[in-house]
């Protein structure tokens, strides 16, 4: 298959952009109302001659409960806010080209083609289901078009850790709550190499994830480019992500 995808819609509406790690936030509501019905129907369970008072986990169910709301809450509302946060560290002339790994239905890579006028937005992804609801090419182009970004963007298979972009191929790098999924450090150390490798001089990469950022800022570090890594914001996104600013 050709890794560029063109694909042709159908427009349906509203642009969607899903639920993120859908399979996570079923497990915490499903582990919390086990739990919390465990202390309803057997507040004490007796195993021979022990005894067991499980109203403790009272707190554990509510904490899962808790978290599964929360990972809600910032899927349907404060990715967005999280999306503008990221675009407005940006100083935009409207003539860039724009690269988002593990772009998803879009999200970013549209909102990156909003502020072009001569440039372009790049999305990549290799389009686990379980990342996201709706994971695929299609809905990621019917979003594209329904925002009215069509002739701005391009959606190609390709792997963070291979990409087939030539060197300093981007003015701005995107990528948020992806790198996380390489398992293996050795990995994310090479998908690292590829961003600094295919980010222009002078350009800018934003890596915002929840777990591994200090890894990846020491990646950068021993590339040589200029790495800061900005604290979480705990009030709009759970889990909170932090982002490491990438200059080179």
């Amino acid at each position: 298959m050709d890794s560029n995808v063109k694909q042709t819609p159908i427009v349906t509406g509203k642009a969607k952009y899903g639920v993120d790690a859908p399979g996570v936030i079923r497990n915490l509501a499903l582990g919390g109302i086990a739990l919390l019905l465990v202390v309803i129907f057997f507040p004490v369970v007796k195993i021979g001659s022990v005894t067991v008072d499980t109203t403790g986990l009272v707190w554990s169910g509510g904490g899962c409960c808790f978290g599964a709301v929360l990972m809600l809450a910032y899927s349907l509302f404060g990715k967005y806010k999280f999306r503008d946060r990221l675009l407005n560290m940006i100083t935009w002339t409207g003539h860039e080209q724009v690269l988002d790994i593990g772009t998803g239905k879009g999200l970013l890579m549209i909102g990156a083609a909003k502020r072009l006028t001569t440039g372009k937005s790049i999305g990549i992804d290799i389009w686990n289901a379980e990342d996201l609801t709706g994971n695929n090419v299609e809905n990621a182009m019917n979003n594209a078009v329904i925002e009215g970004v069509a002739n701005k963007v391009e959606i190609k298979n390709e792997n963070a850790m291979q990409m087939s972009f030539a060197d300093e191929a981007f003015d701005v790098i995107l990528t948020n709550m992806c790198l996380h999924n390489i398992y293996n450090k050795e990995g994310r150390k090479t998908a690292c190499q590829e961003i600094g490798r295919v980010l222009k001089t002078g350009g800018t990469a934003l890596i915002a994830d929840f777990r591994h950022v200090k890894e990846y800022k020491a990646n950068f570090d021993k590339l040589g480019l200029n790495a800061q890594r900005l604290p979480a914001n705990y009030l709009t996104t759970f889990p909170a992500i932090s982002i490491v600013v990438v200059k080179k």
